[in-house]
């Protein structure tokens, strides 16, 4: 079985999490490779929330996105997601990514949804069935859900630990659209199981959270649920896999 985390943090420019870090820390788990997201701070200013864009802070973001696509080139089971501020280059998608981090906090600068850019990124996203890792404020994840409609599949990370909490997110019943899933990175015990048995294992990814949480140990969290090896398969790699249209 190919294990894949589908939740990392990897980059050079502002932080120092080089893939080579990426690799040891996943040795430790026997996972064979990552979904890979730029580091926010690589992206914006997450400090100032009436931060202005800069062309330093352009070039920035996308010498940190294109290194994940070289580290996806070099390296087999790696995986690089595109990670979109307001300038939404939808040309970059094409480049290879296989994916969209779409990520802010609530007491971070906010992304300019009434931009015609970003319905433009948007249609291109759902042109090439790219999967969205969607970490925004409560109201802003209902938002960005409808303006979604279904048309790809949008990640839940954390299980929605910083969308609004898990509770109001599965209260709401957002996991009643198929074409949404979860990431377990730093979730509880409690909270997958939750959601387990509504929905089973078919829109569960395992994710750490790197640096944040440890791929190893969050790997252990979901070996020790005591599921069927068929539905450890599919959340630790088999789902994962299929989203990104890996051949398994």
């Amino acid at each position: 079985m190919k294990i894949i985390d589908s939740h990392m943090h990897c980059g050079i420019r502002n932080v120092n999490q080089p893939y080579g870090l990426i690799r040891s820390e996943l040795d430790d788990g026997a996972i064979a490779g990552a979904c890979l997201f730029a580091p926010v701070e690589d992206v914006y200013d997450r400090y100032d929330y009436h931060f202005e864009d800069s062309q330093a802070w352009v070039d920035c973001r996308q010498r940190a996105n294109r290194y994940l696509l070289d580290v996806q080139k070099e390296h087999e089971d790696f995986f690089a997601y595109y990670f979109v501020w307001n300038d939404f280059r939808h040309e970059e998608l094409g480049k290879g990514y296989r994916g969209v981090k779409w990520h802010r906090h609530e007491y971070e600068p906010v992304y300019r949804y009434g931009d015609p850019r970003c319905g433009e990124f948007l249609q291109e996203v759902f042109r090439l069935e790219l999967p969205v890792v969607l970490e925004e404020s409560y109201e802003n994840t209902m938002y960005f859900l409808s303006r979604v409609a279904g048309r790809t599949v949008v990640i839940i990370p954390h299980m929605g630990m910083l969308n609004g909490g898990f509770s109001a997110l599965f209260r709401e019943g957002i996991w009643e659209d198929r074409t949404v899933y979860a990431d377990t990175a730093l979730a509880s015990r409690q909270e997958i199981v939750k959601f387990l048995d509504r929905y089973g294992p078919d829109r569960l990814l395992f994710g750490s959270d790197f640096p944040f949480g440890t791929p190893c140990q969050e790997l252990q969290k979901i070996e020790r649920l005591g599921l069927p090896a068929e539905d450890i398969r599919k959340i630790v790699s088999t789902n994962i896999l299929k989203l990104m249209k890996v051949e398994l």
